[in-house]
Formats: structure tokens, C-alpha cells, sequence
């Protein structure tokens, strides 16, 4: 499963969520330490629900013209094990 994770520059550090899964963030000093906290983050997370949210994709959001707002962000997808449901 691959959930779109959006990461952008803060003050002082690096933040991350994904737009797919509400309420889960991670931070980090580096785009690559956030990244990694965000996979945990989204893991650990995930492991708590009985249903999935299905991941839409970049693509789904660019369409829709919800990540217009965002134009010095990184756009990443995290590919993740599977999950049981």
C-alpha cells in the first residue's frame, strides 16, 4: 500500500501527514529523518484501525486542486507492508 505523504519546511524542523489518513503527522530535523518518522508514524497508526483508508494518490489531489496551496512542499509516496484489515 502506498499512502501519499506531504512534507513541508517548518521554522525550525520538517513536517509530514498524509492526506489520506487524518490526524497523523511526524516531525524531524531531515526530510529523510521525517520521512522515516512518517512510516512509523502511518504503521503504527494504521494498526489501530478496523478499516484502511484507501489510499488515493498525487494524482487524485491534483486533480481535485486540493494541493495548490502547498508549492514549496515535497510530494512523496510511502510504500507500506500490508495490513491486515
Amino acid at each position: 500500500m502506498q499512502y501519499l505523504v506531504i512534507v513541508e519546511k517548518a521554522e525550525n524542523n520538517y513536517a509530514a501527514f498524509s492526506p489520506d489518513v487524518p490526524g497523523c503527522v511526524a516531525t524531524g530535523a531531515t526530510v529523510e529523518e521525517t520521512l522515516n518518522e512518517m512510516r512509523a508514524a502511518l504503521e503504527f497508526h494504521l494498526e489501530g484501525l478496523d478499516q484502511l483508508p484507501q489510499p488515493k494518490g498525487l494524482r487524485y489531489y491534483i486533480d481535485k486542486g486540493d494541493l495548490l496551496h502547498e508549492p514549496e512542499a515535497l510530494f512523496t509516496e510511502l510504500q507500506l507492508p500490508r495490513l491486515a484489515a
